[in-house]
Protein backbone atom coordinates (compact mmCIF):
# COMPACT_ATOMS: atom_id res chain seq x y z
CA UNK A 1 0.00 0.00 0.00
CA UNK A 2 1.03 3.53 -0.97
CA UNK A 3 2.10 5.96 1.56
CA UNK A 4 -0.76 7.90 -0.02
CA UNK A 5 -3.44 5.36 0.72
CA UNK A 6 -2.56 4.69 4.29
CA UNK A 7 -2.58 8.99 4.87
CA UNK A 8 -5.71 8.90 2.77
CA UNK A 9 -6.84 6.35 5.41
CA UNK A 10 -6.03 7.31 8.58
CA UNK A 11 -7.47 11.22 7.91
CA UNK A 12 -10.44 9.60 6.96
CA UNK A 13 -10.90 7.16 9.97
CA UNK A 14 -9.58 9.76 12.22
CA UNK A 15 -12.34 12.34 11.94
CA UNK A 16 -15.49 9.89 10.98
CA UNK A 17 -18.36 10.73 13.64
CA UNK A 18 -17.93 11.49 17.12
CA UNK A 19 -17.64 10.27 20.55
CA UNK A 20 -18.76 11.11 24.37
CA UNK A 21 -17.91 13.91 26.65
CA UNK A 22 -20.28 14.92 29.37
CA UNK A 23 -19.56 18.55 30.63
CA UNK A 24 -22.01 19.00 33.29
CA UNK A 25 -22.65 21.74 36.29
CA UNK A 26 -25.75 22.41 38.62
CA UNK A 27 -26.04 26.15 38.14
CA UNK A 28 -29.57 27.20 37.72
CA UNK A 29 -29.06 28.86 34.47
CA UNK A 30 -28.21 25.95 32.06
CA UNK A 31 -29.06 25.11 28.44
CA UNK A 32 -30.29 21.26 28.44
CA UNK A 33 -30.10 19.51 31.89
CA UNK A 34 -26.23 20.68 33.20
CA UNK A 35 -24.77 23.21 30.90
CA UNK A 36 -23.38 20.95 28.06
CA UNK A 37 -24.64 18.06 25.66
CA UNK A 38 -24.03 14.58 24.91
CA UNK A 39 -22.02 15.15 21.40
CA UNK A 40 -18.90 17.04 22.37
CA UNK A 41 -18.87 19.93 19.95
CA UNK A 42 -16.27 20.38 17.44
CA UNK A 43 -15.02 16.54 17.32
CA UNK A 44 -14.74 16.08 14.08
CA UNK A 45 -12.45 17.63 11.42
CA UNK A 46 -10.43 16.13 8.36
CA UNK A 47 -12.80 14.19 6.08
CA UNK A 48 -15.25 13.77 8.70
CA UNK A 49 -17.63 12.54 5.20
CA UNK A 50 -15.43 9.60 4.40
CA UNK A 51 -15.82 5.88 5.52
CA UNK A 52 -12.68 4.76 5.73
CA UNK A 53 -11.57 1.22 3.51
CA UNK A 54 -13.07 -2.14 4.75
CA UNK A 55 -10.88 -3.24 8.33
CA UNK A 56 -10.65 -2.07 11.65
CA UNK A 57 -9.31 0.93 13.70
CA UNK A 58 -8.65 2.28 16.89
CA UNK A 59 -8.86 5.48 17.79
CA UNK A 60 -7.58 7.37 21.16
CA UNK A 61 -9.16 10.78 21.89
CA UNK A 62 -7.99 12.86 24.22
CA UNK A 63 -9.54 16.48 25.08
CA UNK A 64 -8.91 19.34 27.61
CA UNK A 65 -11.84 21.51 27.98
CA UNK A 66 -11.95 24.81 30.54
CA UNK A 67 -13.97 27.55 31.08
CA UNK A 68 -13.98 30.64 33.08
CA UNK A 69 -17.59 31.79 32.15
CA UNK A 70 -21.31 30.81 32.10
CA UNK A 71 -23.39 32.86 29.74
CA UNK A 72 -26.89 34.11 30.30
CA UNK A 73 -29.78 34.04 27.83
CA UNK A 74 -28.56 37.44 26.88
CA UNK A 75 -24.85 36.48 26.67
CA UNK A 76 -23.62 37.85 29.95
CA UNK A 77 -21.83 36.34 33.08
CA UNK A 78 -24.36 34.66 35.29
CA UNK A 79 -22.84 34.29 38.25
CA UNK A 80 -19.39 36.04 39.21
CA UNK A 81 -17.50 33.34 39.84
CA UNK A 82 -16.67 29.91 37.28
CA UNK A 83 -14.15 27.61 36.96
CA UNK A 84 -14.40 24.44 34.72
CA UNK A 85 -11.86 21.89 33.80
CA UNK A 86 -12.92 18.70 32.08
CA UNK A 87 -10.40 15.79 31.01
CA UNK A 88 -11.01 13.14 28.55
CA UNK A 89 -10.01 10.19 26.97
CA UNK A 90 -11.80 7.95 24.91
CA UNK A 91 -11.05 4.92 23.27
CA UNK A 92 -13.00 3.74 19.86
CA UNK A 93 -13.43 0.78 17.82
CA UNK A 94 -14.61 1.51 13.95
CA UNK A 95 -15.27 -1.93 12.11
CA UNK A 96 -16.18 -1.52 8.51
CA UNK A 97 -17.15 -4.55 6.81
CA UNK A 98 -17.45 -5.38 3.01
CA UNK A 99 -20.99 -5.63 2.94
CA UNK A 100 -22.79 -2.81 0.32
CA UNK A 101 -25.95 -1.89 1.63
CA UNK A 102 -27.93 1.06 -1.22
CA UNK A 103 -24.11 1.40 -2.57
CA UNK A 104 -22.82 2.21 0.44
CA UNK A 105 -20.21 0.59 2.69
CA UNK A 106 -21.82 -1.00 6.19
CA UNK A 107 -20.17 0.17 9.15
CA UNK A 108 -19.88 0.02 12.93
CA UNK A 109 -18.64 1.52 16.28
CA UNK A 110 -18.19 2.05 19.97
CA UNK A 111 -16.77 4.77 22.45
CA UNK A 112 -15.27 4.05 25.87
CA UNK A 113 -15.10 7.58 27.36
CA UNK A 114 -13.26 8.16 30.34
CA UNK A 115 -13.82 11.40 32.46
CA UNK A 116 -12.56 13.77 34.99
CA UNK A 117 -14.18 17.11 35.50
CA UNK A 118 -13.65 19.71 38.16
CA UNK A 119 -15.79 22.90 39.24
CA UNK A 120 -15.24 26.05 41.14
CA UNK A 121 -18.51 28.10 41.10
CA UNK A 122 -20.61 30.63 42.83
CA UNK A 123 -23.19 27.26 42.99
CA UNK A 124 -20.99 25.03 44.81
CA UNK A 125 -17.38 23.03 44.18
CA UNK A 126 -17.19 19.25 43.06
CA UNK A 127 -14.85 17.16 41.06
CA UNK A 128 -15.87 13.67 39.68
CA UNK A 129 -14.34 11.34 37.83
CA UNK A 130 -14.98 7.77 36.12
CA UNK A 131 -16.50 6.11 32.98
CA UNK A 132 -18.71 8.36 30.76
CA UNK A 133 -21.57 7.42 28.97
CA UNK A 134 -20.74 4.67 25.91
CA UNK A 135 -22.05 5.36 22.64
CA UNK A 136 -22.94 2.79 20.17
CA UNK A 137 -23.72 2.92 16.42
CA UNK A 138 -24.69 -0.76 14.34
CA UNK A 139 -25.82 0.72 11.39
CA UNK A 140 -23.04 3.46 9.61
CA UNK A 141 -23.40 3.75 5.44
CA UNK A 142 -20.58 5.44 3.43
CA UNK A 143 -20.64 6.67 0.11
CA UNK A 144 -17.96 7.76 -2.23
CA UNK A 145 -17.53 9.76 -5.35
CA UNK A 146 -14.79 11.20 -7.10
CA UNK A 147 -14.66 14.09 -4.81
CA UNK A 148 -17.45 14.09 -2.82
CA UNK A 149 -17.83 11.50 0.07
CA UNK A 150 -21.07 10.81 2.28
CA UNK A 151 -21.35 8.94 5.07
CA UNK A 152 -24.82 8.83 7.28
CA UNK A 153 -25.70 7.23 10.65
CA UNK A 154 -27.65 7.09 14.31
CA UNK A 155 -25.34 7.30 17.36
CA UNK A 156 -27.30 6.38 20.14
CA UNK A 157 -26.02 7.70 23.74
CA UNK A 158 -26.03 5.40 26.82
CA UNK A 159 -26.59 6.24 29.83
CA UNK A 160 -23.85 3.73 31.19
CA UNK A 161 -22.19 6.39 33.25
CA UNK A 162 -22.08 7.52 37.00
CA UNK A 163 -24.99 9.79 38.02
CA UNK A 164 -26.32 11.06 41.36
CA UNK A 165 -29.27 14.14 41.05
CA UNK A 166 -28.21 16.03 44.55
CA UNK A 167 -24.27 15.91 43.09
CA UNK A 168 -22.93 18.98 41.32
CA UNK A 169 -21.33 17.07 38.64
CA UNK A 170 -21.37 13.46 37.23
CA UNK A 171 -19.95 11.45 34.61
CA UNK A 172 -23.18 10.46 33.10
CA UNK A 173 -26.37 12.49 31.41
CA UNK A 174 -28.81 9.31 33.07
CA UNK A 175 -30.71 9.78 29.92
CA UNK A 176 -30.64 8.12 26.65
CA UNK A 177 -29.70 10.59 22.95
CA UNK A 178 -30.42 9.57 19.40
CA UNK A 179 -28.43 11.41 17.46
CA UNK A 180 -28.42 10.91 13.49
CA UNK A 181 -26.16 11.92 11.36
CA UNK A 182 -24.82 13.28 8.13
CA UNK A 183 -21.44 14.33 7.24
CA UNK A 184 -20.33 15.09 3.59
CA UNK A 185 -16.66 16.11 2.68
CA UNK A 186 -15.06 18.05 -0.82
CA UNK A 187 -12.08 16.96 -1.66
CA UNK A 188 -10.55 18.99 -4.57
CA UNK A 189 -7.96 17.34 -6.68
CA UNK A 190 -5.50 20.19 -5.53
CA UNK A 191 -5.97 18.86 -1.97
CA UNK A 192 -8.21 21.50 -0.97
CA UNK A 193 -10.89 20.28 1.27
CA UNK A 194 -14.68 21.58 2.86
CA UNK A 195 -16.53 19.42 5.09
CA UNK A 196 -19.75 19.91 7.49
CA UNK A 197 -21.30 17.36 9.96
CA UNK A 198 -24.87 17.68 10.65
CA UNK A 199 -26.27 16.26 13.34
CA UNK A 200 -29.47 16.41 15.47
CA UNK A 201 -30.16 15.07 18.99
CA UNK A 202 -33.04 14.12 20.49
CA UNK A 203 -32.88 13.69 23.99
CA UNK A 204 -35.05 11.48 26.50
CA UNK A 205 -36.03 12.48 30.21
CA UNK A 206 -34.02 12.29 32.72
CA UNK A 207 -36.63 10.10 35.31
CA UNK A 208 -34.58 11.14 38.25
CA UNK A 209 -35.22 15.04 37.98
CA UNK A 210 -38.39 14.52 35.50
CA UNK A 211 -36.32 17.04 33.36
CA UNK A 212 -36.53 16.76 29.41
CA UNK A 213 -33.65 18.93 27.87
CA UNK A 214 -35.11 20.13 24.34
CA UNK A 215 -33.61 19.44 20.87
CA UNK A 216 -30.06 19.94 19.55
CA UNK A 217 -29.00 20.53 16.07
CA UNK A 218 -24.92 21.66 15.66
CA UNK A 219 -22.52 20.52 12.84
CA UNK A 220 -18.94 21.10 13.40
CA UNK A 221 -16.72 21.76 9.78
CA UNK A 222 -13.43 21.66 8.33
CA UNK A 223 -11.91 24.53 5.63
CA UNK A 224 -8.62 22.77 4.85
CA UNK A 225 -5.96 21.86 2.66
CA UNK A 226 -3.52 18.66 2.12
CA UNK A 227 -0.04 20.39 1.45
CA UNK A 228 1.71 16.50 1.17
CA UNK A 229 1.31 12.86 1.94
CA UNK A 230 1.54 13.52 5.83
CA UNK A 231 0.26 16.98 6.50
CA UNK A 232 -3.09 18.89 6.49
CA UNK A 233 -3.78 22.16 7.97
CA UNK A 234 -6.78 24.00 7.96
CA UNK A 235 -9.71 26.27 10.12
CA UNK A 236 -12.19 24.35 11.97
CA UNK A 237 -14.91 24.70 14.50
CA UNK A 238 -18.84 24.26 15.23
CA UNK A 239 -21.94 25.77 15.74
CA UNK A 240 -24.74 24.37 18.03
CA UNK A 241 -28.54 25.75 18.37
CA UNK A 242 -31.05 24.45 20.70
CA UNK A 243 -34.30 23.87 18.68
CA UNK A 244 -36.91 23.32 21.51
CA UNK A 245 -37.87 24.53 25.34
CA UNK A 246 -36.58 22.40 27.82
CA UNK A 247 -39.14 21.18 30.10
CA UNK A 248 -39.44 19.78 33.60
CA UNK A 249 -42.01 18.37 35.49
CA UNK A 250 -43.87 18.40 32.16
CA UNK A 251 -43.57 22.36 31.83
CA UNK A 252 -41.41 24.74 29.81
CA UNK A 253 -38.29 25.03 32.25
CA UNK A 254 -37.70 29.00 32.72
CA UNK A 255 -38.10 30.71 29.66
CA UNK A 256 -36.87 27.25 27.26
CA UNK A 257 -33.38 27.71 28.77
CA UNK A 258 -32.43 27.44 24.93
CA UNK A 259 -28.42 27.55 24.30
CA UNK A 260 -26.41 28.32 21.30
CA UNK A 261 -22.33 28.37 20.83
CA UNK A 262 -20.13 29.15 17.96
CA UNK A 263 -16.37 28.41 17.84
CA UNK A 264 -13.35 28.38 15.47
CA UNK A 265 -9.80 27.72 15.46
CA UNK A 266 -6.34 26.21 13.60
CA UNK A 267 -5.99 22.14 13.30
CA UNK A 268 -3.25 20.04 11.69
CA UNK A 269 -2.94 16.18 10.82
CA UNK A 270 -0.22 14.81 10.61
CA UNK A 271 0.19 10.81 9.49
CA UNK A 272 3.39 8.52 9.40
CA UNK A 273 2.85 5.08 8.09
CA UNK A 274 -0.37 3.23 9.55
CA UNK A 275 -0.82 5.90 12.40
CA UNK A 276 -2.48 9.49 12.45
CA UNK A 277 -2.22 12.41 14.89
CA UNK A 278 -4.77 15.48 15.19
CA UNK A 279 -3.70 18.05 17.12
CA UNK A 280 -6.66 21.70 17.33
CA UNK A 281 -7.84 23.83 19.70
CA UNK A 282 -11.18 25.80 19.35
CA UNK A 283 -12.14 29.18 20.99
CA UNK A 284 -15.66 29.70 21.85
CA UNK A 285 -17.87 32.94 20.98
CA UNK A 286 -21.41 34.06 21.61
CA UNK A 287 -22.46 31.40 24.01
CA UNK A 288 -26.19 31.51 25.39
CA UNK A 289 -27.05 29.85 28.64
CA UNK A 290 -24.11 27.52 28.86
CA UNK A 291 -20.29 27.81 29.17
CA UNK A 292 -17.92 29.69 27.10
CA UNK A 293 -14.56 28.35 26.66
CA UNK A 294 -11.82 26.41 24.97
CA UNK A 295 -11.12 22.98 23.31
CA UNK A 296 -8.12 21.62 22.98
CA UNK A 297 -7.44 18.03 20.91
CA UNK A 298 -4.98 15.83 20.83
CA UNK A 299 -6.01 12.19 18.80
CA UNK A 300 -4.31 9.54 17.90
CA UNK A 301 -5.32 6.71 14.97
CA UNK A 302 -4.11 3.40 14.43
CA UNK A 303 -5.00 0.62 11.10
CA UNK A 304 -5.19 -2.79 11.89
Amino acid sequence: MSCFSVRRRLLIISCLAAFIMMISSASPVRATEGGGNAYPNGADDFMAGALPPPGTYLLDYFLYYRANSFKDKDGHDAMAKFDLNAFVNVFRIVHVTQVQFLGANWAMHVFLPLVYKDVDATFGKDNRSGIGDVIIDPFILGWHWKNFHLTTGLDIYLPTGNYNKDRLLNTSRNYYTLEPIAAVTYLADNGFELTGKFMYDYNFKNDDTDYKSGQEFHFDYTIGYHINKSWAVGLGGYYYYQTTDDEQYGTTYQDGNKGRVFAVGPQVAYTYKNMSFTLKWQKEFEARNRPQGDNFWLKFTYAF
